[in-house]
């Protein structure tokens, strides 16, 4: 038999109840479709939970999420400054099902996932270390379009500025709803930083559900006579965007989930 201090022990037992927790309060309140939508004490409850979690609940450590201190969660010992800026996010999974997709993504310093959406989505992110610089918007509703005839212009959709602001962890988490809260979002860490998602429904593409990518425009860009009218707010804080190709420079590697294991 293997004796294990009763201190581990309890820190064991306290990681595991953290992560096990999140998932079988996702499990209950989340199904495939998103529908019916979850009360919003049951979503008050999810993100009381992330709140408390932090990196050794789902088996990281600052070392192994920073780029600056020998690369050994990734594998990498003696890298010259210019290989270390082109490193990989990294993608850890830790639960994914019809209903939810729990998720980690571990940034190098600079690495940037681009304005992208969450069609249909709920998400909630939690930064467990670092800081992450957040841009969102949400569609003005009704939708405001506008096609060129001109060869090369692209069609673009009127949205609004939710977010533009540096999180550091510690720090309350993140929630994005499918129509407000920043839906279309883009991400570029400060610092190494990791971040918790759990995205609900998750990505499905035969459901409607499919990330796409996008350009954003000042409101400016665009001549006086095709501008509609906004509706309230500043110039400054409207954008014009158009959708994109996956872009080619999205640079991310698959990793390994180390916390505890989850009982489903």
């Amino acid at each position: 038999m293997v004796f294990i201090p009763f201190r581990r022990y309890w820190s064991m037992k306290q990681q595991s109840s953290k992560v096990q927790a999140l998932y079988d309060h996702s499990k209950n309140i989340f199904t495939p479709s998103g529908a019916p939508p979850p009360s919003s004490q049951a979503l008050h409850k999810l993100h009381s939970i992330l709140d408390t979690v932090q990196l050794a609940d789902v088996g990281l450590t600052e070392e192994t999420t920073d780029d600056d201190r020998g690369h050994g969660f990734f594998g990498f010992n003696q890298l010259n400054r210019v290989a270390r800026w082109a490193q990989p996010i990294t993608y850890i999974d830790v639960h994914e099902c019809d209903s939810f997709t729990m998720c980690i993504f571990c940034f190098p310093t600079s690495a940037v996932i681009p304005l992208h959406d969450h069609p249909g989505m709920t998400v909630f992110s939690k930064i467990l270390y670092g800081s992450l610089h957040v841009k969102s918007y949400d569609w003005v509703e009704p939708s405001r379009i506008l096609e060129s005839k001109e060869p090369g212009s692209p069609r673009v959709r009127l949205a609004k500025l939710a977010a533009d602001k540096v999180l550091t962890a510690p720090c309350e988490t993140s929630v994005l709803y499918p129509k407000h809260g920043g839906n279309i979002h883009c991400f570029t860490a400060v610092t190494p930083c990791a971040v918790l998602d759990i995205l609900a429904p998750p990505y499905i593409e035969d459901a409607g559900r499919k990330c796409a990518y996008y350009h954003d425009y000042p409101y400016s860009t665009f001549s006086a006579g095709k501008r509609p009218e906004i509706l309230d707010g500043k110039e400054e804080e409207y954008a014009w965007l158009a959708e994109i190709e996956t872009p080619a420079d999205l640079y991310m590697r698959q990793g390994v989930y180390a916390g505890p294991a989850i009982q489903v």
